[in-house]
């Protein structure tokens, strides 16, 4: 079983569900989405969680998940449950793993369009561009605290392990 992490607030919470059926029905799984959009439904949604015996989660990237890193990490730490998250920094916080775009990336890329407007061009002439940079992070302290072995293949593919 897949569980999902959304925020029912955001715009793009019913596209990501969507999705979400697709992987699980590709794969012939099933899934669960747990939804919070408040500090008080995270905890709720991890509640949720121990009662399905929660295997994993996913954490789908959304501002507000970002902005509630350390109280989702420990939550995940303190009910055993391995995690996926989309940034680096939710990892770097003790997350067991990332894998999404680059913030530092991302926002680089930001101050070259701000750069570009501050020195005249037009937001309109601007190109639509999507991130390039991507990560994988696995800690390593947090899977060893799971009792997860991470397979040498995922290692090999990390661009940062944490130790």
């Amino acid at each position: 079983m897949i569980h999902v992490l959304v925020n029912p607030g955001n715009p793009a919470t019913e596209l990501i569900i969507r999705k979400a059926q697709e992987a699980a029905d590709a794969k012939g799984l099933q899934h669960h989405v747990v939804k919070a959009g408040t500090e008080s439904e995270v905890d709720a949604a991890f509640a949720v969680l121990i009662q399905l015996k929660a295997g994993g989660l996913v954490v789908v990237p959304d501002p507000f998940f970002n902005s509630r890193r350390e109280q989702l990490v420990a939550l995940a730490s303190r009910y055993s449950v391995p995690a996926i998250y989309p940034w680096r920094e939710l990892a770097a916080a003790g997350g067991l793993i990332s894998y999404g775009t680059s913030l530092a990336a991302a926002y680089r890329q930001l101050g070259t369009y701000a750069g570009g407007i501050l020195n005249g061009a037009k937001p309109a002439d601007l190109p639509v561009q999507q991130p390039t940079t991507f990560e994988l992070i696995v800690n390593l302290k947090t899977a060893a605290a799971l009792g997860l072995t991470v397979p040498p293949s995922i290692l090999a593919r990390a661009d940062e392990v944490i130790e």
